[in-house]
């Protein structure tokens, strides 16, 4: 890792020593969703310099929270993936992220979206408890970007691309977060276009259960 420390015998000042460094928990964060190569982390880190990348995938290495893994025959190359110690930080992203949304507002101009972080805001608002006996399947399309996530007995399954059994298709841009945030009800979305449904529209209603800021 870099020379910053805090000269202080605390693990929460050892633990920023180790991924306090600017991007390395958004790359930790996209590593959750699923292992990734070198292009796949950088396309989907928008503002990442190469060289910036490279330094801190290799203090993450250096700290034994990343691993690099050869991918098998057809394919070639390598991946990025967490360790056993790294995939410990799910919990601590989990609620920064949760935390982090209260504060979000509208997209900055300069502000993007990418399917890891549109799957971490679902895994991060989503309520296990109103999830019980639910059994539901959601298409996500937030114009490029389209992930899918599935609930099922309590449980949440998500993935990039579209479904091919989806209950409801969900069409959104920034209006999805005020509607999770109960900023706006189902109808007005609907009513004022800012949000468009595919399927039935209960099932909006039931998205909001499973998933709230």
């Amino acid at each position: 890792m870099s020379n910053r420390a805090y000269g202080q015998y605390c693990g929460f000042s050892r633990a920023l020593e180790v991924v306090g460094e600017r991007w390395a928990l958004l790359i930790v964060r996209d590593l959750l969703i699923s292992p990734k190569r070198f292009s796949d982390l950088h396309r989907g880190l928008p503002g990442i310099p190469t060289n910036v990348l490279t330094t801190r995938l290799g203090e993450l290495e250096d700290a034994g929270i990343v691993a690099r893994r050869a991918l098998p025959r057809p394919e070639r190359g390598t991946v990025y993936e967490l360790t056993e110690y790294g995939n410990q930080l799910e919990t601590v992203v989990m609620d920064l992220g949760r935390w982090g949304a209260k504060s979000l507002g509208d997209p900055r101009p300069d502000e993007t979206i990418t399917s890891d972080s549109i799957q971490t805001a679902m895994r991060t608002t989503f309520q296990p408890a109103a999830a019980r006996g639910v059994k539901v399947n959601y298409e996500l399309r937030m114009g490029p970007v389209v992930i899918h996530a599935r609930v099922e007995r309590g449980k949440l399954v998500t993935g990039s691309g579209p479904l091919e059994d989806p209950d409801l298709v969900i069409e959104s841009g920034p209006a999805l977060r005020g509607l999770m945030a109960r900023e706006i009800t189902p109808a007005e979305a609907i009513k004022n276009g800012s949000v468009k449904i595919t399927g039935d529209r209960r099932f909006l209603n039931q998205f909001i259960e499973l998933f709230r800021i």
